[in-house]
C-alpha cells in the first residue's frame, strides 16, 4: 500500500513538473550578413518561425530558411558617378600631367647641355678683365675685344666679340631648332622654349663675367635686342632653307659677316655646306638620342673639299662673248 502510494505521489509529482516546465526556444545559428538586409524571415506564420532545425556540420540550409532577397535592383555594370575626396582628385590630376612634366624637366636639363655645345663653337675669354687695373681692349666699333681659337675666329676672319659670339651660337641653335620641330607636337613648345632660356642665361651670364654688365636694367636692354635677333635670324634661315643655297649664303652674309664687302666667299661657302651638312646628319639622329643631348658639332673646314669641287654647271655656262640664243 506505501509503495503504491509513494509511486502514485512519484507520478504526481513528474506530471506537474512536466507541465510547469518552460517551454524550450529553437536554436539560431549565429551569422552576421555580409550586407545591411536582415538575415530572419518575417513571414507571420507559426511554422516558418519554428523551421530553423538544429544545427549539424553537414546541414545546409533550405529556401524556406535562407535569409530573404534584397529589395534593392541587381548590381549592374553602368558606372556610376562617386564622389572622389580631396586627395584622390589632386593624385588624378598629378597623374594625367605627369608625363608633361617629366618632358618639362628633361627638355631643361637637355637644352642646358646642347646650349653650352652650340656656345661652344664661338668662345673667348677676355683676360685683361680678371687683371689688377685691366684694361679691355675695343675693336673700331667700340664692342670688347677677347681672345678666341677655333675656325671661325682663325679662318672666317671674325673678331672674338660678344655680338659675333652670339650670333655663331644663333646658327647652331638654330639647326637644333630645325630638328626640334620634328618632335612630336606636345613636346615641342617646351623644348624651344627652354632651348632660348638657356641662351638667354648663358648670355647674361657673359655679360657679368667677362663684360663688368652689372647692371640689370643694361643687361635686359641687351637680351631684348638679342631676342629680336633671333627672331630675324629664324625667318631669314628658315628662307634661305626654301629658296636655296643662294638665299641661305645671304642670310648668312647679313647675320654672321654684317654685309662686309671684303667676304671671304669660299668661307660663305663652306658655312652654307656646313649647315646642311649638320641638318642632314641631325635628319638620321633618332628622337631619343637628340633628347639625350648626344649632338656634337664639328666645323666648317670639313665642307672644305665639296666647296673647291668644280660644280657640273660651269660646263654649261657659256665663254666670254659668246652669245646665247634665245630659246
Amino acid at each position: 500500500m506505501a509503495s503504491n502510494s509513494s509511486c502514485a505521489t512519484c507520478l504526481r509529482t513528474l506530471r506537474h513538473q512536466r507541465l510547469n516546465a518552460p517551454t524550450q526556444q529553437p536554436y539560431t545559428a549565429i551569422f552576421r550578413p555580409l550586407t545591411h538586409h536582415r538575415a530572419f524571415s518575417v513571414s507571420s506564420s507559426p511554422s516558418a518561425a519554428q523551421a530553423v532545425p538544429q544545427p549539424s556540420p553537414t546541414y545546409t540550409p533550405s529556401a524556406a530558411n535562407r535569409p530573404p532577397k534584397s529589395s534593392h535592383p541587381p548590381k549592374t555594370n553602368a558606372p556610376r558617378s562617386k564622389v572622389l575626396p580631396a586627395s584622390a582628385k589632386i593624385a588624378a590630376g598629378v597623374h594625367k600631367l605627369a608625363p608633361s612634366i617629366t618632358e618639362t624637366y628633361v627638355a631643361y636639363g637637355v637644352c642646358e647641355k646642347l646650349v653650352k655645345e652650340c656656345a661652344s663653337q664661338a668662345n673667348y675669354t677676355i683676360p685683361q678683365r680678371y687683371e689688377k687695373n685691366g684694361v679691355i681692349p675695343k675693336t673700331a666699333d667700340g664692342q670688347d675685344l677677347g681672345v678666341g681659337k677655333g675656325w671661325w675666329y682663325e679662318s672666317l676672319g671674325l673678331t672674338p666679340t660678344f655680338n659675333n659670339w652670339a650670333q655663331i651660337t644663333f646658327l647652331h641653335m638654330y639647326i637644333l631648332t630645325v630638328r626640334l620641330r620634328a618632335f612630336p607636337p606636345s613636346a615641342a613648345p617646351s623644348w624651344h622654349q627652354h632651348l632660348l632660356d638657356h641662351f638667354f642665361y648663358a648670355a647674361e651670364d657673359r655679360m657679368v663675367r667677362e663684360h663688368n654688365v652689372y647692371s640689370r636694367m643694361v643687361r635686359n636692354k641687351y637680351l631684348k635686342d638679342l631676342f629680336t635677333q633671333w627672331r630675324g635670324v629664324l625667318a631669314a634661315y628658315d628662307e634661305g632653307l626654301v629658296k636655296g643655297d643662294a638665299v641661305l649664303a645671304t642670310a648668312v652674309w647679313r647675320n654672321i659677316l654684317y654685309g662686309r664687302e671684303d667676304v671671304d666667299l669660299k668661307g660663305l661657302g663652306e658655312v652654307v655646306c656646313y649647315m646642311r651638312g649638320v641638318l642632314k646628319g641631325l635628319e638620321r639622329m633618332r628622337d631619343e638620342e637628340i633628347g639625350k643631348g648626344e649632338v656634337v658639332f664639328g666645323d666648317p673646314s670639313t665642307q672644305a673639299t665639296i666647296v673647291e669641287a668644280r660644280s657640273q654647271m660651269m660646263d654649261t655656262l657659256p665663254e666670254e662673248g659668246e652669245v646665247v640664243p634665245k630659246k
